[in-house]
């Protein structure tokens, strides 16, 4: 059993399953196509929801560092991906990445983990879009009822499962259309974003980034239990606190979720046109656009309202902090600028999710019979079908702080896979063609993978409870499911028998 759980797929293989009749994306996408889908995931809850509660509750003014130092984090796991999504075009990202250097164990723990960061991380724009929806129909006729407009203080959050119904939708009828439909919300987001940077200077009060870092303070429940503080507080017995260095470095922990896009973008490998070029362009030109623009967003937001005064459970952060400086229409753009582009974002998750799933059923590891493609359209549309009904049901009744936390572990913990799976890569297989080669890999992947995981101690123990929760779930389909339907497995059985 030892030697089955080990067993890789070569690229080869993974390749040649590209050209399966029935399992064939088609190739539609280009660099641009690319950019935009990074771009156009990244900007959402991190930047339009998250700014408020970390700045609120971990970073203060410094939530600007907070977002250098996830976006460090990034830049380096980007590069690992880059390099392994130009060697091997194929859907699946670091699931497949993984299964081609570390083994089928580990590629179906990656699989596994990457349903779970897409997923919950679709349900968690739907619960965003949601809140700025509210937000703008707030003393309209339109007004949604309390008893349907969140899960913590009504029945059920119904925007969030409409409008994550609607996005299914949207996928299985086709990537390329999903793609032109993503240019044009992006291109209103980037306006709104300049909106907010262009208006926010006028109104910016220096006084509120002082001090830039606030000194650390005690949390406001210093007694509270193992699963109400970073992991890292737990393990060294520190005092849970707030402000100061190591509330930077919680807050990075925390709007690492804004930073989810270019992973997304090696997903859709296998739709590239000219993936060796297409893909590390869109990988890390997406990175680059998004980290500048968050830095100048979270300047603003802090220097137009005290962070003192910004209710961490707001949802609608950069709307309210216009509103509080009398410039009511600012807000309003802002909300309708945010309706629109979190649909996009969580679109573009579920697409994430789909391709992950379409890979594991292709290699057997899931049944196969998920991974087919649509006869006309050329998309999965029955795993993006599954895909939208468990969004809309989590969206539904899940908070967004649970959610957002599970989507972080998630990504780092495959970031982490990844950067060690690029150098394994390098050893095993040198002859390998590499349209884009890591700089000084064993360096950055190193660096990549100690970054991970610190930001991840920095998330809170019952965070690190649910995602261990989930892991041993998968363990036990593996091994009940998996590892007996393995395409691979089955293959060397096969080949095992022919021999005796």
């Amino acid at each position: 059993m030892a030697s089955s759980v080990f067993r890789t797929k070569s690229i080869e293989q993974s390749m040649e399953d590209t050209d399966d009749p029935e399992h064939k994306l088609k190739k539609d996408l280009g660099a641009l196509d690319l950019t935009v889908f990074g771009v156009g995931v990244t900007i959402g809850a991190g930047i339009f929801v998250l700014t408020g509660t970390v700045a609120a509750s971990n970073s203060g003014p410094a939530l600007a560092l907070s977002f250098v130092i996830a976006a460090i984090a990034c830049g380096l796991a980007a590069l690992c991906y880059a390099e392994f999504a130009s060697t091997v075009p194929v859907a699946g990202s670091a699931y497949t990445f993984s299964y081609a250097t570390l083994g089928e164990l580990v590629a179906w723990i990656i699989g596994w983990d990457l349903v779970l960061e897409f997923t919950i991380g679709a349900s968690a724009l739907s619960v965003s879009f949601s809140g700025y929806l509210q937000k703008l129909l707030e003393g309209t006729p339109f007004e949604v009822p309390a008893q349907i407009a969140s899960a913590s203080g009504g029945f059920i959050d119904l925007p969030a499962v409409v409008i994550a119904l609607l996005t299914m939708l949207l996928l299985i009828r086709g990537t390329k259309l999903s793609s032109r439909v993503n240019q044009v919300v992006v291109a209103i987001k980037l306006a709104v974003v300049a909106a907010v940077i262009v208006v926010g200077v006028v109104y910016v009060s220096p006084s509120n980034w002082t001090p830039f870092i606030p000194p650390s303070e005690p949390a406001p429940d210093s007694g509270s239990s193992f699963a109400q503080t970073p992991l890292i507080t737990s393990l060294f017995g520190l005092d849970p606190a707030v402000y100061g260095i190591g509330g930077v470095i919680a807050g990075a922990a925390i709007v690492f979720f804004a930073f989810i896009g270019f992973d997304v973008v090696a997903t859709t490998a296998e739709e590239a046109k000219n993936p060796q070029k297409d893909i590390p362009i869109g990988i890390l030109g997406s990175l680059a656009i998004v980290t500048v623009l968050y830095a100048a967003v979270s300047l603003i937001v802090t220097g137009v309202q005290s962070y003192k005064d910004i209710d961490p459970d707001d949802a609608a952060p950069l709307a309210t902090a216009f509103s509080a400086a009398g410039v009511d229409w600012m807000g309003d753009l802002i909300s309708v600028g945010a309706c629109i582009g979190l649909v996009v974002v969580a679109m573009i998750l579920m697409l994430g999710q789909s391709r992950i799933a379409f890979a594991m059923g292709r290699d057997g590891l899931l049944p196969r019979s998920i991974s087919k493609v649509h006869p006309t359209w050329g998309t999965p549309y029955r795993i993006t079908l599954m895909t939208g009904v468990a969004v809309a049901a989590i969206a539904g009744f899940v908070d967004l702080t649970t959610l957002a936390d599970l989507v972080n572990i998630g990504t780092l913990f495959a970031f982490i896979l990844v950067s060690i799976g690029v150098v394994v890569l390098r050893r095993t297989r040198p002859d390998l063609p590499r349209a884009f080669r890591t700089p000084i890999a064993p360096v950055v992947a190193t660096l990549s993978t100690i970054m991970c995981l610190y930001l991840m101690l920095n998330l809170k123990g019952e965070t690190w409870e649910r995602f261990l929760i989930w892991m041993a779930l998968g363990i036990v389909v593996y091994f009940a499911y998996g590892r007996r339907h393995s395409r691979v497995g089955v293959a060397q059985r096969t080949a095992a028998e022919k021999v005796d």
